[in-house]
């Protein structure tokens, strides 16, 4: 009995999932002429903008700049995208949490699985800047779903503890623009990692999304095979933080009826 409970509410959440990620999807190019091409003309106009200020303007010495600049460009987007949406997702979803008996869990995943969908058409842009500048597909970009699965853990984790103290604190809904902004520039996104101080590069280490942005630039762009050491850092900081999220969702959740 307990068995058929259990699989009737697997799914009902997989269901919910899905219909929500539909819904999303149509959603956001709803009334747009171009509508989901805007998922691989907005990184390759980006690119284009970013491309022309920094290797003219700033001139970094970096081999294939429009390359390394929107393979960091476009997984960075991926944790803002989801991390933001999963953070007002339980807010967003106060209506459809009284009505009905749902796994809360799902709404902020189905944000992070939503932006997963987004990256995924991004992908075309990259394809298109590496036909353009002539960097080949290697048997190194088999390790891209690896990769995917340490973003998808790391997002839902930070996106967990986001969206359980939106719904107690609405100021971190706010804060979280500024510490994005503020990520965006301490990461090396446009800028090459030896332009750091020595102490500065040390520090990077501890920054997560250094970690997943070089990972994706070895495999796609250099045609360097990740070690175990650095797999292991990856998977280490996504499943610490995907841990910490469920924790502090699980704990948090049941009060959660109170304050959206």
């Amino acid at each position: 009995m307990t068995s058929s409970i259990a699989t009737s509410d697997t799914k009902r959440n997989v269901f919910v999932l899905t219909s929500l990620v539909t819904k999303d999807f149509k959603l956001k190019y709803r009334r747009s002429v171009l509508g989901v091409l805007w998922s691989i003309l907005n990184p390759l106009l980006m690119m284009v903008v970013l491309s022309v200020v920094f290797s003219f303007m700033f001139r970094f010495n970096i081999p294939n700049y429009p390359m390394y600049l929107i393979l960091g460009t476009i997984l960075f987007n991926f944790m803002v995208g989801a991390t933001n949406g999963a953070m007002t997702s339980i807010i967003q979803a106060s209506s459809l949490i009284k009505k009905i008996r749902v796994e809360k869990l799902v709404f902020p995943l189905e944000k992070v699985i939503f932006e997963l969908v987004n990256f995924a058409i991004s992908l075309v842009a990259v394809a298109i800047v590496m036909i353009f500048t002539q960097v080949p597909l290697t048997f190194n970009a088999l390790f891209l779903p690896l990769l995917l699965i340490y973003m998808l853990l790391f997002c839902a984790g930070v996106g967990m503890i986001l969206s359980s103290l939106a719904v107690y604190f609405r100021d971190v809904i706010h804060l979280w623009g500024v510490v994005c902004t503020a990520w965006t520039y301490a990461t090396p996104i446009f800028y090459p990692m030896d332009m750091l101080s020595p102490t500065m590069q040390e520090a990077m280490l501890f920054n997560p999304m250094y970690h997943y942005i070089t990972y994706f630039r070895d495999i796609m762009m250099w045609n360097i095979n990740p070690g175990m050491m650095e797999n292991a850092i990856c998977f280490g900081m996504a499943a610490f933080t995907f841990v910490i999220g469920l924790l502090v969702f699980r704990k948090s959740e049941k009060r959660f009826i109170l304050y959206v």
